[in-house]
């Protein structure tokens, strides 16, 4: 997909930041052109066509706008395990990257949206963007070769990971939009963990459906 325009121009910009907040506290399905336009403050409704071709193409430029650093960073981290890593650790490729996004408004939106994608993930291979998700195919052909069972049973397991990461951290990005991690401190509730323990207690479970 080509734009007639720069996607970095402001008026891209805006309709980027807009579109990605409004999908990620509604809904991608459910959030109108016309309600994405209006929250950018512009008053052509091509908008959106004219710079990103489509609503899919809008889609699109939010995904590899933040998938892109996170696909580096998984890319850095497996590349300083070495050759024989252990199965957490490349759980943990993973995991640290897509975790990091829940310290920003706009990483935890962007964490919201692909979570309601989970439709796509059985094709994700066949679908995805190889500029945002090259060292994550790497990685994931490293995961799949690693357990000794079958290779349904094997693509189920990464399936069931996969889904399982997304869906936690989309949790955590909603409760501290909403203000649930802010409440629980100050009511000084322990029952909720700190982002530590949080990383390395869904590494632990990613692990566990592969392994298990």
């Amino acid at each position: 997909m080509t734009s007639p325009t720069s996607p970095n121009s402001p008026t891209a910009e805006l309709l980027l930041d807009s579109a990605e907040f409004l999908f990620a506290r509604s809904s991608v399905a459910g959030v109108t052109t016309r309600e994405i336009v209006e929250a950018a403050g512009q008053r052509n409704v091509s908008s959106i066509s004219y710079h990103f071709g489509s609503r899919e193409g809008l889609l699109l430029a939010i995904l590899a706008r933040r998938g892109g650093p996170v696909d580096i960073e998984r890319g850095e981290r497996r590349s300083a395990l070495g050759p024989s890593p252990s199965m957490s650790e490349l759980i943990s490729c993973l995991v640290v990257p897509q975790a990091a996004l829940l310290g920003t408004e706009p990483g935890r939106s962007y964490i919201r949206i692909v979570a309601q994608l989970r439709g796509r993930y059985a094709f994700w291979r066949r679908d995805s963007d190889t500029s945002t998700t090259q060292n994550l195919i790497r990685i994931l052909d490293e995961i799949e070769a690693m357990p000794r069972v079958s290779p349904a049973l094997r693509r189920e397991r990464v399936l069931a990971m996969i889904m399982l990461m997304t869906a936690s951290t989309a949790e955590r990005a909603r409760r501290i939009d909403e203000g649930a991690l802010e409440l629980q401190a100050a009511n000084t509730d322990d029952s909720w963990l700190s982002h530590d323990d949080y990383v390395q207690n869904l590494t632990d479970m990613c692990t566990a459906v592969l392994i298990a």
